[in-house]
């Protein structure tokens, strides 16, 4: 079991993602709605992994993996994308991030990417 921080601002996601690893075992201990809130709650949670949408106000996704990246270089950081932003997903892998999720995504795939994260 992981402790997980999701980061979107879309409510619904958040919720989504959190119902599908709280059924996979893992724990979800914050969410946060932008990048700037993703950072603060990174340090003050220290979580195993992190889902990281790209697009969102204040901070994005990619500003967010490079400051996390800067507070802990062996964070494991998952981005949730939309079909069209590979190089936002490549942008962001260089920057830290561990692995990504292209949305509409199903249950299987994600828990699949995140046990494949977790075990890297």
């Amino acid at each position: 079991m992981a402790k997980v921080l999701i980061v979107d601002d879309a409510a619904f996601m958040r919720m989504l993602v959190k119902k599908i690893l709280v059924q996979a075992g893992h724990q979800v201990v914050g969410e946060a709605g932008n990048g700037k809130e993703a950072v603060e709650k990174y340090k003050e949670l220290k979580p195993d992994l992190v889902t990281m949408d790209i697009v969102m106000p204040e901070m994005d996704g990619i500003s967010a993996v490079k400051e996390i990246m800067k507070i802990d270089p062996n964070a494991k950081i998952i981005m949730i994308t939309a079909v069209g932003q590979e190089a936002k997903v490549m942008e962001a892998l260089k920057s830290g991030a561990k692995g990504y999720i292209v949305k509409p995504f199903q249950a299987p795939k994600v828990i699949e990417e995140v046990n494949r994260v977790l075990s890297s």
